[in-house]
């Protein structure tokens, strides 16, 4: 098990060891120095030929001026996450970056089986989960979706073993009111989320994981009337009743891109009489924001589907530039297997991430 986690220091080192990326490629939160680009590792079959893919991809990402890498235990039936620590180990073991150097984050809450072995998906889940009372009936949801106390224990033990690590910088739980608030009252789901909360807390002193947050789809870009709505504020207080004011609470993260652009659009989080998008009300709140499916998985990458701004010819670059680009994003998470896809995506590093006047202009250009 490789121990440590991301520090100021090692982020930092990180970044002076890159110096041919643009200077503001990197961007500074709760200290840390983290890359503008991250990478994603989410689609792709349970196989090997995708585990040496995905190794290879987070490995030529690192050396290319990334530590931000981001998996789930429910990607590729957990293989995701084991590629990811392969490539960890390998970059380690090679002097090619060192752990307090990387910042890495998985997710828990989605029922997984495993895809190594083979058994069919509810074969394994009885022969693992249900036989040893991980999980009792009426535990799962009828999303797939788990957030037991019992099962998230279960589920971090495996993610730490899979990755090889004694503490993953970041834990989210996982569409949990996309999972959970079809079957429960927001009442009922509010108290499960305040469980994990100080499950969350306990893992941070234990030295588990440093860090915790929400990875969502729909929750925090949606009307406030809407059944599965959450407002970051009531979620940020929950947090600091339960861990105080040095919380582990420090992380969203939701789908952006330009098309699929709520959360920059829509004002629904409002605190005080004053309304802002979720991206602003993090940014009051100092919850950093990482951002999902900034391609679209592939569909903005179509011609002449995006529209053209800053010189940027290729369709990549403008949807990647336009999400790290805007107020209170830290980075999207871009899926990138293939080594071409790495070498163009990552080109990007080298055109500096524009100022909020240069985004604010494109998007006022961009706007019917």
């Amino acid at each position: 098990m490789i121990t440590g986690y991301s520090t100021p220091e090692g982020t930092s080192e990180f970044a002076k060891n890159h110096p041919n990326v643009a200077k503001n490629h990197f961007k500074q939160f709760d200290g840390l120095v983290l890359s503008s680009i991250g990478i994603g590792t989410y689609l792709g079959n349970p196989d090997d030929v995708t585990d040496t893919l995905v190794k290879d991809a987070v490995i030529k990402s690192t050396t290319l001026g990334v530590n931000v890498i981001d998996t789930a235990i429910n990607y590729r039936a957990q293989k995701a996450e084991r590629s990811v620590g392969k490539a960890i180990a390998q970059l380690i073991e090679k002097n090619k970056a060192k752990r307090d150097q990387l910042f890495i984050s998985t997710k828990n809450g989605y029922i997984t089986n495993d895809g190594d072995v083979k058994e069919e998906f509810w074969q394994n889940i009885q022969n693992t989960l249900v036989k040893s009372d991980i999980i009792k009936s009426g535990d799962i949801s009828s999303g797939y979706h788990c957030m037991t106390i019992p099962y998230l224990q279960d589920q971090l033990n495996r993610s730490l073993k899979n990755l090889g690590l004694e503490c993953v910088d970041l834990m989210y739980l996982h569409n949990a009111a996309e999972g959970q608030l079809q079957d429960i009252s927001k009442d009922e789901f509010m108290k499960k989320l305040g469980d994990v909360f100080e499950f969350y807390e306990k893992q941070r002193k234990s030295g588990t994981i440093r860090y915790y947050g929400m990875a969502t789809w729909d929750c925090f870009r949606v009307p406030q009337e809407h059944p599965q709505y959450l407002s970051i504020f009531d979620i940020v207080k929950m947090a600091r009743d339960i861990g105080g004011s040095e919380n582990g609470f420090k992380f969203i993260q939701l789908p952006y891109n330009m098309y699929l652009d709520q959360a920059l659009t829509m004002k629904n989080q409002t605190q005080d009489g004053t309304t802002l998008n979720i991206f602003e009300a993090a940014t009051k709140l100092g919850i950093g924001v990482f951002t999902s499916v900034p391609l679209m998985q592939a569909k903005l990458l179509s011609p002449n589907v995006l529209p053209e701004f800053g010189e940027l010819i290729r369709a990549s670059h403008r949807a990647i530039q336009f999400v790290r680009s805007t107020p209170g994003v830290i980075a999207p998470l871009v899926g990138q297997k293939s080594s071409s896809h790495v070498d163009e995506n990552l080109e990007l590093t080298k055109i500096p991430v524009l100022s909020e006047q240069e985004f604010s202009d494109i998007v006022s250009r961009l706007s019917p």
